[in-house]
């Protein structure tokens, strides 16, 4: 399925993971020193999403797309192979987050689908694991605290 994996056990109740998530993305989203501005968030299917991420030398990274699903409270799911006008982009992957009772708990996954496994490949070299873990960990901080 050319896909990449992240998941993590979060010790709170999924009402607060999912508030963190949808209403406090500029303090997990990045891999810290680099951060989100939030440009548009419209949370329904064909709505847009668009942010710029921020790096601690002046970079910027925009990112823009739409969202697939949102299924409040427990999934989203967004691309950048539209746009909200819906015009094609030069697509890259799908991206999934859900959460999920487990225990007493929270059970966080995100997904990364790509096109092609060579895709999939690049995204899994630029550091998948290490800087979609890093986001996982900044969540879960959040919410356990």
């Amino acid at each position: 399925m050319n896909e990449l994996t992240v998941t993590r056990f979060i010790d709170a109740p999924p009402e607060k993971v999912w508030d963190i998530m949808v209403n406090r993305q500029e303090e997990w989203w990045c891999p810290a020193p680099w951060r989100i501005e939030m440009v548009a968030q419209e949370r329904r299917a064909g709505g847009r999403s668009a942010m710029i991420m921020r790096g601690p030398d002046g970079e910027e990274m925009p990112q823009e797309g739409i969202f697939l699903e949102w299924t409040e409270g427990t999934r989203f799911v967004t691309t950048d192979a539209v746009t909200a006008d819906h015009r094609p982009a030069g697509p890259f992957m799908i991206g999934i987050w859900e959460i999920e009772p487990d225990g007493d708990g929270t059970r966080y996954t995100a997904r990364a689908r790509h096109w092609t496994e060579d895709a999939m490949k690049q995204h899994a070299e630029m550091g998948f694991e290490e800087g979609w873990g890093a986001c996982a960990d900044q969540l879960k901080t959040l919410a356990e605290s």
